[in-house]
């Protein structure tokens, strides 16, 4: 059975930076599309960051909403099982529960404007940004 345990959130000044993890058991990260999303009080889940590893033909590749862009990074460590999300330059807007999630599809596109592809998702870390 596929799990996804999230980490490395917490309470940051604005202007600072997190790391989350997000480690799988049951799987191994290989061209499966694995995304960060993120869920702020009152507000609907929003795709972030995703990251898919190349199929050999075509290079890997990462997607990232706009308000994020420049400012996190999503990267993966096969083998370790983890995958990455560099927070920096947080701002007041970021707040919100971090999940990441696996598509179960080898090598689908990523798309974090639609979380139905991923079938995978972790329980999140809170992140929190004071002014």
């Amino acid at each position: 059975q596929v799990q996804l345990v999230e980490s490395g959130g917490g309470s940051v000044q604005a202007g600072g930076s997190l790391r989350l993890s997000c480690v799988a058991s049951g799987y191994t990260y290989r061209g499966n599309c694995v995304g960060w999303f993120r869920q702020a009080p009152g507000k609907e889940r929003e795709g972030v960051a995703a990251s898919r590893a190349g199929t050999g033909y075509t290079s890997g590749y990462t997607v990232y909403t706009d308000s994020v862009k420049g400012r996190f990074t999503i990267s993966q460590d096969n083998a370790n099982n983890t995958v990455y999300l560099q927070l920096n330059i947080l701002t007041p807007e970021d707040p919100a529960l971090y999940s990441c999630a696996l598509d179960a599809v080898l090598w689908r596109p990523c798309v974090i404007s639609y979380e139905g592809t991923f079938a995978y998702w972790g329980q999140g870390t809170q992140v929190t940004v004071s002014s």
